[in-house]
């Protein structure tokens, strides 16, 4: 049997050579110990700078997209954690906590702004309808949702009334459609009116499912019917607008047969 060629013997001495740790590891599982103790160091090291660092904490809480809103409301309301390690804010938290106490909000982005930073950007609910209550007004977005109630209406929004009165057709679609349903088909209304016609209407009534119908400023007054077809009876009210410019009531009711009286 042939012996150990030259460069197994030397293999052999190196590794019985050099210091007592090195003969005892081997140079191969040294080297994997040593890279081991790196990662593990500066994973350590990172961990240090996101948490218990001076450097990644939150110092700055920054506001956009508020039009009603002011940006102090807004930080009142996320209550963000000042001088918390920025990596450990807990974003969902703090957007529930705006959704909660601020109804006007839409929709909010929690972000984090590195180094220092959290920006809170915010989409606030646009009012289509009000309803009077008492002395103030309840506005109503373009999904029916009342979110915020002020004393002064809003210029360019419509007034929202439900005629249920003593008349037993509007007691009787209250009382099978509920009043929330009634308020949401007059916001699909208001949402399907032609822009010109929506920037001249004052008051939405509806007296029944079936039968809503609309007041401009001029004192024109138009019968739109239900809620469905809304985009024919849009194009069916302006071409009959053009058609009888003097006209002081229009019925879109039945888009396929629109009608004007009155001059």
């Amino acid at each position: 049997m042939a012996g150990p060629t030259t460069a197994e013997r030397g293999a052999a001495a190196q590794e019985s050579s050099g210091p007592p740790l090195v003969r005892r590891l081997g140079p191969r599982r040294l080297r994997r110990i040593i890279i081991l103790a790196v990662v593990v160091l500066l994973l350590g090291g990172c961990v240090w700078t996101l948490y218990g660092s001076q450097w990644l904490r939150v110092e700055r809480v920054s506001v956009s997209g508020t039009a009603v809103l002011t940006p102090g409301q807004v930080r009142e309301a996320a209550a963000v954690p000042v001088g918390s390690p920025l990596v450990s804010v807990d974003t969902g938290a703090i957007e529930s906590r705006l959704m909660r106490s601020l109804p006007r909000i839409d929709q909010v982005d929690v972000e984090r702004s590195w180094p220092d930073g959290i920006v809170l950007k915010v989409t606030e609910r646009t009012p289509v309808l009000l309803v009077r209550r008492g002395g103030e007004f309840v506005e109503v977005d373009d999904e029916g949702v009342r979110f915020a109630t002020v004393a002064r209406a809003p210029k360019g929004v419509p007034l929202l009334e439900i005629a249920t009165g003593s008349a037993e057709s509007a007691t009787a679609s209250l009382r099978r459609f509920g009043e929330t349903r009634l308020v949401r088909e007059a916001v699909r209304v208001a949402g399907d009116l032609p822009p010109a016609v929506s920037r001249a209407t004052r008051t939405v009534t509806v007296r029944s499912f079936d039968d809503i119908s609309l007041k401009l400023g001029d004192g024109r007054t138009v019968g739109w019917g239900s809620s469905e077809q809304g985009v024919a009876k849009a194009r069916a009210l302006t071409a009959l607008m053009k058609a009888a410019p003097d006209a002081d009531h229009f019925d879109v009711s039945v888009p396929t047969a629109p009608a004007s009286s009155g001059s």
